[in-house]
């Protein structure tokens, strides 16, 4: 199953994992079944790709979710820079372990955006560095939800 469209992410059902790639973490989210609310789920922190994978295709299992959204850090001009590459080759990787499906989505300013929000809550460094993947990610995935509603 490769790449796939939103219209083919809308016709399957059950919860949706919202994934959050960076560098050095994977942040995670889950919807619930209805495809409402994004909650954000765990924080795995980066080894190299099998175990990383691993790790990720088994909290999918866990969690019977149907599709992986998956979050595309684009430029802010919208042009596809070396990271947008790196993040599409890991979904390839992660589809030749495991075909399903996934789904990217632009996430510029996710992370800002839940930056500030940490912040305006007053929360310490320490706190936000230990949420802000978990958390983009299910910024990246009440993105997606919403959009399917509408």
């Amino acid at each position: 199953m490769p790449i796939q469209t939103l219209e083919d992410i809308a016709a399957t059902t059950g919860p949706l994992l919202g994934l959050d790639p960076g560098t050095k973490t994977l942040g995670l989210a889950i919807s619930d079944r209805t495809r409402l609310i994004a909650t954000p789920l765990k924080t795995i922190h980066r080894k190299k790709f099998t175990p990383d994978a691993a790790e990720l295709l088994k909290i999918y299992e866990t969690n019977h979710a149907a599709a992986l959204i998956i979050g595309l850090p684009m430029n802010m001009n919208g042009t596809a820079g070396p990271r947008v590459q790196s993040v599409k080759d890991f979904a390839k990787n992660l589809i030749k372990i495991r075909d399903i499906p996934i789904f990217f989505w632009d996430e510029r300013l996710s992370t800002m955006a839940v930056t500030r929000g940490m912040i305006d809550a007053d929360m310490s460094r320490k706190k936000r560095a230990e949420n802000v993947d978990k958390l983009a990610a299910g910024y990246i995935l009440q993105g997606v939800l919403d959009r399917l509603r509408n």
